[in-house]
């Protein structure tokens, strides 16, 4: 097999291989760092890149394959982490220059269930500033680019890792998601985001709405990792209870499934008609197999959208006006510009906005109480230029574009992203699924069915050739 594919397969593939002898971690580690020279002086998704270190995991994970004993489910399968989940002796600078670069002393739940399931780090994946941005823009990183197309964005704030997942960066990618940080870039990079229910993945520090979750190019890969990551620690007080869930159970059926098709959110940006086109595609592909689909109502409020938009102004103007003036003067202007905007709000206006957490959560929830899911766009619009902050590029409007995200974040039901359709400019449009919280299953199972009657998707950019 040429070196270059390795780079592209899955990870349920890789461990196939690795069982039958048929494929190397050796191998798959060296067309994986490969493939990051090709692509990283275009794209630029890694924060950090040690291919000495995977080098080193990925010969001991052979030494175990070759003698019987895997390390776990994922013992020598390429992976990134975003840089905002602690990795041992690394910083965790969130994607500003605005602070300091301090080694964490511990690696995040997330970090160690993946090492101590075997898995190969190949490096750290770029976010924006402190990770409130759709946007692949970084006052530490610079600029994240879209592999399919350079010019454009790849979504945020999990940039790097989408970036990385089209690239072919290996199979395995972790982000995420308080707004759609995992989704968003899913969508515009073409490639499968799952945010599961909130707490089945322990997150250090824990928040309201905050998820980890994979970016991969299949479901079962999804899948796959978040088996591996849903384990409760004491580190995070939200988490949920341990549950034996069928991860890889994702046949099931579609005939007799109600899903509502949300195609006006209630506020934001105006829904691109090819996007709309794109996603009503996908659910006359569900309802054609056997599912009852019907329209749904919009859930959003435009006081809901401004209330969040204060409470986390305010929330971030607490922290970054503690900061020396020296190192606030080097975060992203985008950034200073927006928090600023929570200075004078009263504490009754603060209240307010994060009262509508709870109006999202209880709107969000009854939208889907018909239903056993929901499928929506995952963002109104195409991939905006790459060097914009947000789609708008206006601190006065940052949030206009995560309508269809969002509120399953304050409700904590699972959502799964996953390509649906190209534009005329070649990009791709993505769907979201989602479903009822606890029903991680569920909605991986309907993505993988989705996965089935989608058109076939076109093939995945191809890497410029070293030097070029």
């Amino acid at each position: 097999m040429p070196q270059a594919e390795l780079a592209d397969r899955t990870a349920t593939e890789l461990l196939a291989g690795y069982r039958t002898g048929e494929l190397s971690p050796v191998e798959v580690t060296e067309a994986v760092l490969a493939r990051i020279a090709a692509w990283e002086p275009t794209v630029n998704a890694l924060s950090a890149h040690r291919p000495d270190v995977a080098r080193e995991a990925a010969r001991a994970a052979e030494r175990r394959w070759r003698a019987g004993g895997p390390l776990g489910p994922l013992d020598g399968v390429p992976v990134t982490i975003k840089e905002n989940i602690a990795i041992r002796g690394n910083p965790t600078p969130l994607g500003t220059a605005a602070l300091e670069q301090v080694p964490a002393a511990a690696d995040a739940p997330a970090a160690a269930r993946l090492f101590e399931a075997g898995a190969v780090l190949v490096g750290s994946t770029t976010m924006p500033d402190y990770g409130m941005l759709t946007s692949g823009l970084s006052s530490l990183r610079g600029v994240t680019r879209n592999p399919w197309d350079p010019a454009r964005n790849p979504g945020g704030s999990s940039a790097g890792a989408g970036a990385a997942a089209a690239a072919g960066y290996g199979p395995l990618h972790l982000g995420t998601d308080i707004g759609g940080s995992v989704r968003l870039p899913a969508g515009w990079c073409g490639v499968v985001g799952f945010k599961p229910s909130f707490g089945r993945i322990p997150v250090d520090p824990p928040y309201p709405g905050r998820t980890i979750g994979p970016l991969t190019r299949t479901v079962a890969d999804a899948a796959l990792v978040t088996s591996v990551l849903a384990a409760p620690d004491r580190r995070d007080h939200l988490s949920l209870p341990p549950a034996t869930l069928g991860w890889t159970e994702l046949a099931g059926e579609v005939t007799g499934l109600r899903i509502g098709l949300l195609l006006d959110a209630g506020a934001g940006i105006p829904v691109d008609p090819e996007i709309t086109d794109a996603v009503t595609a996908a659910g006359a592909a569900l309802q054609a197999a056997g599912a009852y689909v019907e329209t749904a109502g919009p859930l959003v409020s435009r006081h809901m959208l401004d209330g969040l938009d204060r409470f986390w102004r305010m929330r971030f103007w607490l922290e970054i006006s503690a900061l020396p003036r020296e190192r606030g003067a080097k975060m992203l202007p985008f950034i200073a510009a927006w928090a600023a905007g929570g200075e004078g709000l009263s504490g009754a206006e603060v209240f307010d906005g994060y009262s509508q957490m709870d109006a999202m959560a209880k709107a969000a929830v009854a939208a889907l109480e018909p239903y056993d899911f929901l499928i929506s766009p995952l963002a109104p619009i195409h991939p905006m230029e790459a060097e914009l902050a947000s789609p708008l590029d206006d601190p006065a409007r940052p949030f206009e574009h995560i309508c269809f995200t969002v509120p399953f974040n304050m409700s904590g039901q699972p959502a799964l992203a996953l390509r649906c359709g190209t534009s005329a400019d070649s990009l791709p449009i993505g769907l979201q699924i989602v479903g009822q919280r606890f029903d991680d299953i569920g909605v991986l199972a309907l993505g993988a069915q989705y996965e089935r009657l989608r058109p076939a998707p076109p093939p995945w950019p191809s890497a410029p050739l070293v030097g070029q």
